[in-house]
């Protein structure tokens, strides 16, 4: 009686168990590299072990080509910037308002708050909060080119086969003010949009002889800048900050028009499943000490009072070698792309690779 006994509470202890392991909630992200370190996902999990914390790289286009085929299913919590919420969100539906009173938004800095708030809110529901910010602007090797100032530099015959771009819609925008034009007030008039277009293509077309070659991602941009086949190019910040702290001549560059600027967000895909474990990621990240660990992952500054001041040292001499507070204020965030933008756009990088082979 005793063994019989004996085996029916095994069966109900396993039984338990198995429920338990049942409702284990699973976490899935939607994110960018390097924005899910090991080190973070497992002090997550450590702290709230009922959740598992499945990670996703991607970008832009992708998140929203994903969540879009989707209808917004498949993750609970993905990272688009803040220019790519509003216009995707109007045309395909993919995202869900944020509850804001789950989120400890007292930590975030106001301005970037206030910013991605209006533009991401919809019918009177936001729908994106601010997590990690940063530019997108150029680099040189100071000791090689002093001069080098301006996006326009990166066509300056004075280094002829020495620079290097990435042909996507950053070297568009930057070349577009440092014609003249400003792209992103354009958005609203897009005949005008696609004339500056046209111009900035014909420019880039006729670049074609400066440049030692049109990078692909950030590691091979790092090899020709480190090895000094090239002097200068156009690049993200973070890997410029990552290039000083070998080399410190290589600094990251404002260009004298402004650094084009982003702020990647959080937001809920429509169909998630696990909105309370993603509001719990939020949350668990914004923690001090976490902002640390994250950006010295990144390279990128959190959106929080203070978030220069949390930056791995390394991370912020970088920083400070770049910017000014002039600097600073002239900062150009990018625009809410409107309908069709990116057609256009796509369109003008496709001649171009077309008649340069980038």
């Amino acid at each position: 009686m005793k063994k019989k006994n004996y085996i029916v509470g095994l069966a109900v202890t396993a039984a338990l168990s198995t429920a338990s392991v049942a409702q284990a909630e699973t976490l899935r992200l939607l994110t960018w590299g390097s924005y899910a370190p090991e080190e973070l996902i497992q002090k997550f999990e450590e702290e709230y072990p009922d959740i598992d914390v499945e990670v996703t790289f991607s970008n832009n286009e992708e998140m929203i080509a994903k969540l879009r085929a989707t209808g917004g299913a498949g993750f609970d919590l993905a990272q688009p910037s803040h220019d790519r919420i509003y216009a995707a969100q109007l045309e395909y539906d993919i995202y869900k308002p944020l509850d804001l009173s789950k989120i400890d938004t007292s930590v975030m800095e106001s301005t970037h708050l206030e910013g991605v708030k209006a533009n991401t809110t919809i019918d009177g529901e936001v729908y994106a909060v601010p997590h990690q910010w940063g530019t997108s602007g150029l680099m040189k090797n100071k000791a090689m080119a002093a001069d080098f100032n301006g996006w326009d530099d990166l066509c300056d015959s004075q280094y002829a086969g020495k620079t290097s771009m990435r042909l996507k819609r950053t070297i568009l925008l930057g070349t577009a003010f440092a014609m003249g034009h400003d792209p992103f007030a354009a958005y609203s008039d897009l005949d005008k949009y696609q004339s500056i277009l046209d111009e900035v293509s014909e420019e880039l077309i006729a670049c074609k002889s400066n440049i030692k070659a049109y990078w692909q991602g950030g590691d091979d941009l790092s090899a020709m800048m480190l090895s000094g086949e090239i002097v200068a190019s156009e690049t993200w910040d973070s890997t410029a900050y990552k290039l000083y702290a070998q080399n410190p001549d290589i600094v990251f560059v404002p260009p004298e028009t402004g650094a084009l600027a982003w702020i990647d967000t959080f937001a809920l895909p429509a169909k998630g499943k696990a909105d309370d474990a993603a509001y719990k990621w939020i949350n668990f990240v914004l923690r001090p000490e976490n902002v640390t660990i994250m950006s010295g992952s990144t390279g990128a500054i959190a959106a929080v009072n203070g978030g220069l001041d949390l930056l791995p040292e390394d991370k912020k001499n970088a920083v400070n070698a770049a910017f000014t507070p002039e600097d600073i204020a002239n900062l150009k965030f990018f625009a809410n792309i409107p309908p069709g933008v990116e057609d256009m756009e796509g369109k003008a990088l496709e001649k171009i690779k077309a008649a340069t082979g980038g």
